[in-house]
């Protein structure tokens, strides 16, 4: 009764589980956000009734202030008790997913440039939402983005590091008479809505050319998977699998759901989400390589949905297009501001590590955001740093959730359906 929004917070249920999307665009976030009180989520990031847009979704006004909890996100929850997770860690900005996706690779949305027409997408060279990838046969619209600099890809590949982008529906369903590849594969979720498995700007590697595999090619056998050759190291997600079965499971594998399983309110949810989980982390822990393994369970963004906690302003801007953090078109103060028109860190995210190195049952308060597993995977494999003005030259470590000392070989299995444990509990 002491939250200061118009609306206090209620419980959903499992049956509530597929819900309408709420506005998470880079300055209702901020408005949301309201200088840090944390107060105007309902006024500036809830969907209202939104049953005509998301026909058979659970909706009402207010919704953006509800939240999940185990009866429902049951997976999540038995492995944030048994595993690692972090109270603290933020979307290194504002805004959708694409800014999401392309800071956990390089930790630079700046450098962006735009072909074939106008897009709101990117503001002063900087992506601030969802611009369809330029070097992608599968992308829609008219106007594409693709992005200079380098990216973690390129890293890997000058220290010769094997590794893959696998996401669902990659694998085109049919080609043109071009030869150019159409990604038609789709699913229905729990609701029985359908929605494409595969979602361009969710691909960050298919804004650089260096790393993108624009025709959606294969991989020339199950031994290249995770080398360069005509896939470029972008692949569909059964690619990972084949790959695995075979032993040859790449150094660092980056997984992404089909749409209808990836989480995302509107055409996803915590069930089908769940189903993905917990199918790919049982049967990697049934893999010999488990025992060196680390799991990262992150988020791109946090589709505006109400949260208590103010993130740092780690990068300024004045973008009067875009930001309201803490003034009419400004976020953080004019003496600091970028000239890319960054602001963040953004909402603050879930972020779990499961593996045998994990802490168990522990929550880590150290400040992260997205760039921090891209700096896990360049301090490893002693990669440097991207530069540029890459948020991992700032990025929080996820080192305080491993204990390398005394690793448990527990397993922790669950069910895809329920998200209980079966084995491990």
């Amino acid at each position: 009764e002491h939250n200061r929004n118009s609306l206090n917070p209620t419980r959903l249920s499992r049956s509530q589980a597929v819900t309408c999307d709420q506005n998470h665009a880079d300055k209702p976030e901020q408005e949301a956000f309201d200088h840090g009180a944390m107060d105007k989520f309902s006024q500036f990031t809830d969907s209202g009734d939104c049953s005509a847009t998301f026909t058979g979704e659970f909706y009402k006004p207010g919704l953006v202030m509800d939240y999940y909890d185990g009866n429902t996100v049951t997976g999540l929850w038995n492995y944030a008790q048994r595993f690692s997770m972090s109270d603290n860690s933020y979307g290194t900005q504002f805004g959708p997913s694409t800014p999401g996706a392309v800071n956990l690779v390089s930790g630079q949305t700046h450098g962006a440039e735009v072909t074939g027409g106008t897009t709101s997408s990117v503001s002063q060279g900087t992506i601030v939402g969802d611009p369809q990838p330029l070097y992608d046969d599968c992308h829609t619209g008219t106007a594409y983005a693709s992005l200079s600099g380098k990216n973690v890809g390129d890293m890997m590949n000058d220290k010769g590091i094997t590794w893959g982008w696998f996401q669902g529906g990659f694998k085109p369903t049919s080609r043109t008479a071009e030869g150019n590849a159409v990604c038609g594969a789709k699913h229905a979720n729990v609701a029985g809505s359908s929605t494409g498995d595969y979602i361009q700007h969710h691909e960050p590697f298919q804004y650089y050319k260096s790393t993108s595999n624009p025709h959606h090619l294969p991989p020339t056998s199950v031994d290249n998977i995770g080398k360069t050759d005509q896939a470029n190291h972008q692949y569909d997600l059964s690619d990972f699998w084949d790959a695995s079965d075979a032993g040859r499971m790449p150094e660092v594998s980056f997984l992404k759901a089909p749409g209808y399983q990836d989480g995302h309110a509107g055409y996803s949810d915590p069930i089908d989400e769940q189903h993905f989980l917990v199918s790919t982390i049982n049967r990697l822990q049934q893999l010999p390589q488990w025992q060196s393994t680390a799991v990262v369970i992150a988020y791109d963004d946090s589709d505006g949905w109400y949260d208590h906690q103010m993130s740092p302003i780690v990068f300024h801007s004045q973008d009067p297009a875009n930001d309201a953090l803490t003034g009419d078109g400004q976020c953080g103060t004019a003496d600091n501001a970028t000239v890319d028109t960054r602001c963040g860190y953004g909402p603050r995210l879930p972020l779990l590590v499961l593996s045998p190195y994990a802490k168990s049952n522990y929550v880590d308060h150290t400040t992260t955001d997205q760039s921090s597993v891209l700096s896990m995977i360049e301090d490893n494999w002693s990669l440097g740093r991207v530069g540029g003005g890459s948020a991992d030259e700032f990025a929080g470590s996820l080192d305080g959730m491993f204990d390398f000392q005394k690793p448990n070989p527990q397993k922790l299995i669950l069910d895809p359906d329920t998200g209980q444990p079966t084995q491990g509990g």
